[in-house]
């Protein structure tokens, strides 16, 4: 059988609050192969890593995370204590330990995601070692247009059928579909035009062994200590 590709959901989100460095530095800790996490433009132009478009569940503040500056959500905490990080920050901490999937949420999030992966590829990270994936097939259009070289993965909840036509047309490398659209035969049509399959969010021991005997390369989990 073969070794499945471990990653970190958001961090360990099952531990400690998502998106947080603390997530993130408990799911290395765990010896995963690679991170998972969030990024949304901020009003001053910076990658912020969180999920929602807004604040409100996870954070002291409340309304749409675009529409604060940096110095605006740094004043905030999120549960558990923590802060909002920056993308730089993720990558400074993650470098060299692990492999990062920046999932693209907020509008117009490519350009500047490009850019700050053109900046640590200078600084001798590898392509190989960044994923890029969205919901947002626009986003994922921007970026291989901005830069050919960086790989993408396609997100789908709905069909995994769908998710392989959009990855022939933005030349993805992998789809990302949810746990409960996945069938065998899914995994088998994928892997036979040419993507890896990342599955998501699979946390239940039943639904981790289910999926390795699909096939499946690679499970983003909340629990990555679970992962074998």
């Amino acid at each position: 059988m073969k070794t499945v590709y471990k990653i970190g959901h958001r961090g360990a989100k099952g531990h400690i609050t998502e998106n947080t460095l603390e997530s993130i530095s408990l799911a290395l800790e765990m010896g995963v192969d690679g991170i998972e996490i969030d990024v949304h433009l901020c009003a001053s132009g910076e990658l912020m890593v969180f999920h929602d478009f807004t604040l409100d569940r996870l954070s002291d503040g409340s309304g749409e995370i675009a529409a604060k500056t940096y110095e605006q959500l740094q004043q905030l905490t999120v549960k558990g204590g923590y802060k909002i990080p920056l993308l730089t920050e993720v990558l400074d901490l993650i470098e060299g330990k692990c492999s990062i999937n920046i999932e693209l949420k907020g509008l117009h999030t490519a350009k500047p995601t490009c850019a700050i992966i053109s900046h640590y590829i200078d600084k001798g990270w590898d392509y190989s070692s960044i994923l890029v994936s969205s919901f947002q097939e626009n986003e994922l259009l921007e970026v291989k247009k901005i830069n050919e070289h960086i790989l993408i993965a396609v997100l789908s909840k709905a069909s995994v059928e769908e998710a392989i036509e959009w990855g022939k047309i933005l030349n993805a490398t992998a789809i990302h579909p949810s746990l409960g659209i996945i069938t065998r035969q899914s995994i088998i049509d994928a892997h036979n035009q040419g993507f890896n399959v990342n599955a998501w969010t699979v946390n239940e021991p039943e639904d981790i062994a289910r999926m390795i005997e699909f096939g499946v390369d690679g499970i983003i989990s909340d629990y990555p200590d679970r992962l074998t």
